[in-house]
């Protein structure tokens, strides 16, 4: 993997998606992150989807690269033994709560320079998961086709989870660099709902709404302020066709040979569509039924072709089954390899998703047995002889693996 943040040790204690990614993008880029659960496994250990010996490969997945401390935090001893190892390495990662045995003052008195990264659900420490923040800020409103009226549509992707794991690692990382000058260790708190209603507000959502008073439609497969939409080929295949920049745009008017039509009507209502997008969003009543008749006077591979030589931009359809097998997707992809997955599964495993020309990549890493590294850690960060984790172990307050 690659060694970027070699020599940078993080205790995690976590459950889910947003507080694991941030360990795993550390974790790829070199850093030993150290994940601590519950003896038998949290909340999320036994998570869908599973392989045939129900194991989880949402866990799996989700802490490839790290190593594993199991210890029993229903009791006393289990949980100072945490607090401990929390401080240890003076950088911390957790979804834990704000209030109780992991709260940051608690383990700043141990380590007065610890940083620690709290992904939270609501800043003022209520509860909220990816599903909720997102029915909260309206996105399920804009989601869909628009005869489905006011039904919202959840989408199945953890969006704000997985843009608040990349955050917290960011935030991570900032924070060393603000003790590297002042010396200072900190708790950071990245609250989800604020992450999504954030990125919403960046994307110049929230501003559209308060200005225009209400909310944007639903628009199907059609893209927003651009020239976007699916079409058919002749031979039943569907494509996402895109134009944004001008050269996609002369590209797929060239393609198609639909000028002459476009010349007419940018004639009739007095507009041009050369450089701007929102203009062919404006007219997309015009110009989908255009693209949509020429479109489906091709076969899809014969297009695809000629799109590409134009620089065009488009993508096809696929099943999630299809592009499993998708030899650019994954089979000839780098950041793909096969590794010992604790399932017993072989599939292609994924490592860092940048490329640094730089350095080798490298074969990902499996993720952890539970408890696998308990005895290696509390010897490395506490300190512990050989004997004093064999009574810790005995008496059941840590797991071995």
């Amino acid at each position: 993997m690659y060694q970027l943040l070699s020599g940078l040790r993080v205790i995690e204690a976590s459950s889910f998606v947003a507080s694991p990614t941030a360990g795993l993008y550390l974790a790829q880029m070199g850093a030993e992150v150290i994940r601590i659960d519950q003896s038998g496994g949290g909340p999320d250990f036994r998570r869908w989807p599973r392989g045939p010996s129900g194991f989880s490969l949402y866990w799996e997945n989700l802490n490839r690269a790290k190593k594993s401390v199991a210890i029993d935090l229903s009791r006393p001893e289990g949980r100072a033994l945490m607090q401990r190892l929390a401080a240890s390495t003076g950088q911390f990662i957790t979804n834990f709560p704000i209030e109780g045995f992991l709260a940051h003052e608690k383990l700043a008195a141990i380590n007065p320079k610890l940083v620690t990264i709290r992904v939270m659900g609501q800043a003022n420490g209520g509860p909220a998961l990816d599903y909720t923040v997102n029915s909260a800020v309206g996105i399920p409103g804009m989601t869909g086709p628009a005869e489905l009226g006011d039904a919202p549509v959840n989408h199945v992707l953890p969006a704000w989870d997985l843009l608040s794991g990349a955050y917290a690692a960011f935030a991570m990382l900032a924070a060393i660099q603000h003790r590297v000058v002042t010396g200072q260790g900190q708790e950071v708190r990245i609250p989800l709902a604020d992450v999504a209603i954030g990125t919403v507000a960046n994307l110049g959502m929230l501003a559209e709404t308060v200005q225009e008073g209400h909310d944007r439609p639903r628009l199907g497969n059609t893209v927003y302020g651009a020239f976007g939409r699916d079409f058919v080929t002749r031979d039943g295949q569907r494509l996402m066709l895109m134009a944004i920049t001008p050269r996609q745009w002369t590209g797929m008017v060239e393609v198609l040979g639909i000028g002459a039509e476009i010349d007419a009507i940018e004639r009739d209502r007095g507009v041009s569509f050369a450089t701007d997008e929102g203009l062919r969003y404006d007219h997309r009543d015009a110009l989908f039924q255009l693209v949509e008749a020429r479109v489906r006077g091709w076969d899809r591979a014969a297009l695809e072709s000629a799109l590409e030589a134009k620089g065009c931009c488009y993508g096809g359809y696929a099943t999630m089954t299809e592009a499993a097998s998708d030899p650019v997707l994954v089979g000839n992809n780098p950041i793909f390899g096969r590794t010992d997955n604790p399932s017993g599964l072989d599939y292609p495993a994924p490592g860092p998703f940048v490329t640094l020309p730089s350095q080798e990549r490298g074969a990902p890493l499996r993720a952890p047995r539970l408890g696998e590294h308990t005895g290696e850690m509390l010897s490395q960060l506490l300190r512990l002889s050989d004997a004093e984790i064999g009574v810790l172990a005995g008496d059941g307050v840590v797991a071995l693996g």
